[in-house]
């Protein structure tokens, strides 16, 4: 050997520059979020059709109000079976499915001419399809493809829907002032089907599926089997957690949740501001508003729920939001004036931040049903959303205010965070024997 090749030989050889490679899930995660926002074009459009279907047709409010009020119902109760069919069918197949379902109803709604097809349309066909895409399709996802930064991933997941909202109210509210509310509709079932592509194309049901482990996972997690009998399963689930504790209280605060949201902010804001004096448009665009700080706030709260303690966070939530629901009337006026825009942004930042606490709860209780269970969880958001969605509309009907509704709704968010509070932590023992 020479010289050269002893010295050189003497060198340590280098190891290559590790390249940085983005986990498979943040792609999943990635597509899981487009896909929300774009189904999220639906739910931006219920309170901004009340007052031209009224005008239109004659229909009262709480006619109007009995359609989404159905479809907020179906939303819910729907949630927890397409959880138990993604674990049949796949994830892909049960959203696309879904995706097409939201696109007919809401197409469909452009030539009715008799109530009884809204209720159809918009209250069956598109309750059904959104059902099937509800938060329980996010925390499918996130069971699967994280075992770390679930909080922080089912916080992002959650956001996308204020993303759609944000994206798509102002557009909405734009269309029906300047043409009419169908070009809204066709919107909205065109939004749907653009996304379908892409969770066919991109989306994967499970990390098995690419030969990868879930994040954080330290050994590879094979793919289950099929789960026969979806129905039978999300039954079986049902009736085992309610014969827990947990459950009630989850599904109590949760459906005060979606009175308090879905059912009345989103559902009335617009036509309680319209009273005043306020434009349509003027109106849309704070609710967009709140979309914008809906997604700081539901990030924000996914990261606090991977540090601190999910019931108390949510005892937080549901206080803040009632004492703002009670100043909510006093606000009202013609013009935006600093406070009103204060409320927006506070009740922005609250506005789905319960919800990686409430599926924090559920992971903590119910282990492997826990989509299931949550899916459960969000039926009661969605009969809890409903409800107040058919009486606002009543409310208003028989005393020309939604005040009423604005002060029972933040008398109820008091209840729900003395609630949050009496959920008992599970004893660490349980909680390793169902790891």
């Amino acid at each position: 050997m020479t010289q050269t090749s002893e010295a050189l030989a003497a060198v340590p050889a280098q190891k290559p520059p590790a390249r940085f490679r983005i986990h498979r899930a943040w792609f999943v995660a990635a597509v899981t979020f487009v896909t929300i926002i774009g189904a999220a074009a639906f739910r931006s459009l219920p309170g901004l059709l009340i007052d031209p279907l009224h005008q239109e047709f004659g229909w009262s409010r709480g006619t109007i109000g009995a359609a989404v009020s159905i479809n907020l119902a179906l939303y819910g109760l729907t949630a927890p079976f397409a959880a138990a069919l993604m674990d049949r069918f796949g994830i892909r197949r049960v959203v696309a499915v879904a995706l097409t379902v939201i696109a007919l109803g809401s197409g469909l709604t452009v030539w009715m001419t008799a109530a009884w097809q809204l209720l159809l349309c918009w209250g069956l066909l598109v309750g059904l399809g959104s059902g099937s895409m509800a938060l329980a399709f996010a925390a499918t996802v996130t069971n699967r493809w994280f075992t770390e930064r679930r909080g922080l991933v089912s916080g992002i997941l959650t956001a996308a829907s204020a993303s759609g909202q944000l994206i798509f109210l102002p557009l909405l509210s734009w269309l029906i002032t300047r043409h009419d509310w169908r070009p809204a509709a066709v919107t909205v079932a065109l939004a749907a089907l653009a996304v379908v592509p892409f969770v066919w194309l991109l989306l994967r049901d499970h990390p098995a599926d690419v030969g990868a482990s879930p994040y954080g996972a330290q050994e590879f997690v094979p793919k289950p089997a099929p789960v026969q009998g979806a129905a039978s399963r999300t039954v079986k689930v049902l009736f085992s957690a309610m014969r827990t504790g947990p459950f009630w209280l989850l599904a109590g605060t949760f459906a005060i949740c979606g009175a308090s949201t879905n059912g009345l902010v989103q559902t009335h804001f617009v036509p309680a501001a319209h009273d005043h004096g306020m434009p349509v448009t003027a109106a849309a665009s704070l609710l967009a508003v709140i979309g914008v700080f809906d997604v700081v706030g539901t990030i924000a709260s996914g990261w606090f729920t991977d540090r601190f303690s999910p019931r108390r966070l949510l005892a937080v939530y549901y206080a803040l939001r009632g004492v703002s629901l009670l100043f909510l009337p006093l606000l009202l006026a013609p013009a935006v004036h600093p406070p009103m825009i204060f409320f927006i942004v506070f009740y922005g930042l609250d506005w789905v931040a319960t919800v990686p606490p409430t599926l924090a709860l559920c992971r903590e209780h119910y282990g492997d049903d826990s989509a299931i269970v949550f899916g459960w969880v969000l039926a009661s958001h969605q009969v809890g959303a409903a409800l107040i969605a058919f009486l606002g509309g009543v409310a208003r009907d028989a005393f020309g205010s939604y005040d009423v509704v604005w002060y029972a709704s933040g008398a109820l968010c008091a209840a729900a965070a003395l609630m949050a509070l009496v959920i008992r932590r599970r004893p660490v023992a349980q909680a390793l024997a169902a790891a």
